[in-house]
């Protein structure tokens, strides 16, 4: 049966899952384009629920900012607007600071945005129906998944096979309070494990960290050497300094094109766990560290869990605490999206379980578009970052802008009943 005009009426042109950085920055587009839209997720969720309070951010203030069309509302102006100590660069943005302006764009940008989670989304006639948790029902044309890390936590099978109330990783603790006087390992040596054991430290706890690497190689601090030819060489970028970061932030269109094993290994290695520079302070001297070591065993004896850890040289030693938190980082893999039915979750070609996607963040399904983390292994690594929000946002609108492939068969169909229904 034909549709409604009404009905169709009611179709959302573009819907958009999740409500951090990208989510909300894609949002501010479109409304800016006056595409019709829809978007559902609780702001800035990722950022309250799962990064410890206390935490600073990796990335400087002049790339911290999420992105409107006319680049309005940055990190800085919404700190000169509340009053709050800025700088470009040096000095490091607070965790609090970045959700509060996160949660202050959404309501200037995106008012419309609806705090409800999707539960499922499948394909249906006219491109996409999706089922949110109250029960309602919606239709659109096209869907764009901007859910971050939130489905990606990784901890080695070695960890994972600890009872949970044992071991958990990094992305379960916002409030770290619940370990003051107790005994914690933290395994990572990037900067959710640095970021996490200064923490915990500093509440009380009695944290050490285990790693495989031999040393923790913290950022250098800003500033540093100031040569015109050192500069040249090294050019500041939102994700670092350096020629090559310089490309990946100036052309994830071009990283596309290169070699898939050539691009998995750059996402893989650009930019890895290295903590920043002021971290060092908060641990150097006050955490013991156990670097260069495998782990070979981890179980619970006498209560407790335990960690038996052996290094190059073969010898071992064993760590009993009274939790194991995995700051071991993320891991795309499309399997553990929930809402994505098993139907659509085969249709979608992906590139070591991440989708593959065209110059305009589209998987090979029509119309399901992905961003943020979930776009890395075709456009780099700065979409591991809040920075890479303000060229998906103003590439993705583009696309977004343009009438839809379902939209013309819908319309198509909705004209053909009507003329059938006046002759």
């Amino acid at each position: 049966m034909a549709q409604t005009k009404s009905q169709i009426e009611n179709i959302a042109d573009v819907v958009i899952i999740g409500a951090g950085p990208y989510g909300l920055s894609v949002a501010a587009h479109l409304a800016s384009s006056g595409v019709r839209f829809r978007i559902f997720g609780q702001p800035m969720s990722i950022w309250q629920k799962h990064m410890p309070k206390g935490m600073r951010l990796k990335s400087e203030g002049f790339a911290s900012s999420l992105s409107d069309p006319r680049s309005q509302f940055t990190l800085r102006h919404y700190c000169e607007q509340e009053g709050i100590k800025y700088a470009d660069v040096g000095d490091p943005v607070r965790l609090e600071t970045f959700i509060a302006y996160g949660l202050a764009f959404q309501k200037r940008f995106v008012p419309n945005l609806e705090e409800k989670l999707v539960t499922s989304l499948k394909e249906s006639p006219v491109g996409f129906e999706l089922e949110l948790e109250d029960g309602e029902k919606v239709l659109a044309r096209r869907v764009v998944v901007a859910v971050g890390i939130s489905y990606y936590p990784y901890l080695p099978a070695i960890l994972a096979g600890l009872p949970k109330d044992a071991v958990s990783h990094s992305a379960a603790h916002s409030d770290l309070a619940a370990f003051k006087g107790r005994s914690v390992a933290v395994v990572g040596a990037g900067g959710s494990a640095l970021d996490l054991a200064a923490l915990l430290h500093e509440i009380g706890a009695s944290v050490q960290v285990v790693a495989r690497s031999s040393a923790i190689r913290f950022q250098d601090p800003p500033g540093g050497k100031s040569s015109f030819t050192h500069k040249l060489l090294n050019p500041r970028t939102g994700i670092g300094s350096g020629m090559q970061l310089y490309f990946y932030v100036h052309g994830p269109h071009l990283f596309r094109h290169l070699p898939e094993q050539l691009r998995l290994d750059r996402v893989r290695k650009t930019l890895g766990p290295a903590p920043p520079w002021f971290t060092k302070q908060d641990v150097d001297g006050k955490v013991p560290f156990h670097l260069g070591v495998s782990i070979t065993s981890a179980q619970v004896e006498n209560g407790r869990p335990t960690l038996r850890l052996v290094d190059s040289a073969g010898k071992q030693t064993t760590v009993a605490v009274d939790h194991v938190i995995g700051a071991t980082g993320y891991q795309v893999d499309l399997e553990k999206v929930q809402f994505l039915g098993q139907s659509i979750r085969k249709k979608i070609r992906t590139t070591s379980k991440a989708p593959a996607l065209s110059a305009s963040f589209e998987s090979s399904i029509p119309g399901l578009y992905f961003v943020g983390v979930s776009s890395a292994n075709t456009f780099g690594p700065m979409m591991r970052f809040a920075y890479g929000a303000d060229y998906t946002a103003r590439r993705i609108s583009k696309y977004l802008a343009k009438p839809s492939r379902a939209a013309s068969k819908v319309y198509a169909g909705a004209e053909s009943a009507r003329a059938a229904e006046r002759v």
